[in-house]
């Protein structure tokens, strides 16, 4: 028996992606666990995630050739080295309400014979992988988000990566901010988790941190910021999360325009910071939003073995027609859960009264 799988990415790009396509083509190809198994394996990327097999015909030699790429072992074999996705991405919902084109979505798939999906991606993408299991088609997950706020999994594709290209331009920062006694407001990525702005501002030495979980308020901080005014400590880090709210406020957003799946733009909160940091104080401040600099780069070394791990355990998913469920890490073991978890149990954000200190505003001092 043969099966052809279909590989795509949605949403956000980050490092791990293409580490991940890797390990599904070759452990799918491998000849050596081919001669073991019942079923042989095609492998083809989807270019643009599910756009592409939205926007795909079929009966178009061209347009086969546009979103369509044939995986082999050599096509992929330098692919893990690589941050970004070799195959594209995009943020199209097939389901949106507003323009339901799920029901192409199907046909194409049956026309092109696809017998299995591997979609790479994070809640959004996986909802809709979810969706299509519900339909009788066949698909497993592979979690990716920076954020790494997915239920039901320790650890998702790309975090690693983002926080350290968050503590490599915050240790950068220190230099300029030490020269001119300067307060830097550093906004990170994180919408409703603040997991990258957490573990960023930990790791390089952020003296406050706010996260979405825990609104602050604005004299509070700013009464830290005081107190530490006078000791040999020139200058001062401030770590925010893109959805961090000062008390009573909501989140700041970049402009009205709402993406596929329903979200807006934020950003913006580290200048309101920065601005009532100097208003109130007097401490002369800057602000640095990092945006999609913590999406580029080379995967570390975590993020490369995390992507093969990943990768191994969809295909294994596939042979053992454990179908509608993501490759996860629990416990530090690699298993998988449920999409249907994924998607239900809503995103796995900061637990403040384990993680967070809610009158330094930073991480906890306390491990027990």
């Amino acid at each position: 028996m043969s099966l052809k799988i279909a590989v795509l990415t949605g949403g956000g790009d980050c490092p791990g992606l293409n580490g991940a396509i890797k390990w599904v083509t070759k452990t799918a190809l491998d000849p050596r666990l081919a001669a073991r198994r019942a079923v042989a394996f095609d492998v083809v990327g989807i270019m643009d995630g599910w756009k592409g097999l939205v926007e795909i015909d079929p009966d178009n030699p061209t347009s086969r050739d546009r979103y369509l790429r044939k995986l082999d072992e050599e096509t992929v074999r330098t692919w893990d080295r690589y941050g970004g996705t070799n195959l594209g991405t995009s943020r199209t919902n097939p389901f949106n309400p507003k323009n339901d084109r799920s029901e192409r979505l199907i046909q194409n798939i049956e026309k092109l014979q696809v017998d299995v999906i591997v979609a790479i991606g994070g809640e959004d993408t996986l909802g809709v992988a979810y969706r299509l299991h519900k339909m009788g088609i066949k698909t497993v997950g592979i979690p990716k988000t920076i954020d790494n706020d997915l239920a039901g999994t320790e650890y998702s594709l790309g975090f690693d990566t983002a926080v350290n290209v968050i503590m490599e331009e915050i240790d950068r920062l220190r230099t300029t901010a030490g020269s001119h006694s300067r307060i830097f407001v550093v906004e990170t990525m994180g919408r409703h988790a603040g997991w990258l702005a957490l573990n960023g501002g930990e790791c390089s030495g952020a003296f406050i941190i706010l996260i979405p979980e825990h609104p602050f308020d604005i004299e509070h901080l700013c009464s830290l910021l005081q107190e530490r005014e006078g000791r040999e400590i020139r200058y001062s880090i401030v770590v925010v999360s893109e959805g961090a709210k000062p008390s009573g406020m909501k989140e700041f957003t970049k402009d009205v325009k709402i993406d596929d799946f329903g979200h807006q733009s934020l950003g913006g909160i580290a200048r309101y910071v920065a601005d009532e940091i100097e208003k109130r104080t007097g401490f002369e401040t800057r602000y640095l939003i990092l945006s999609h600099l913590q999406r580029g780069g080379t995967p570390s070394a975590h993020d490369r073995l995390m992507a093969r791990r990943f990768g191994i355990a969809a295909v294994d998913m596939i042979v053992n027609e454990d179908f509608g469920r993501m490759a996860s890490l629990v416990r530090g073991e690699i298993t998988s859960i449920p999409l249907k978890e994924v998607v239900t149990r809503g995103l796995k954000v900061v637990d403040v009264d384990k993680c967070y200190d809610t009158e330094r505003y930073n991480g906890r001092r306390s491990i027990l």
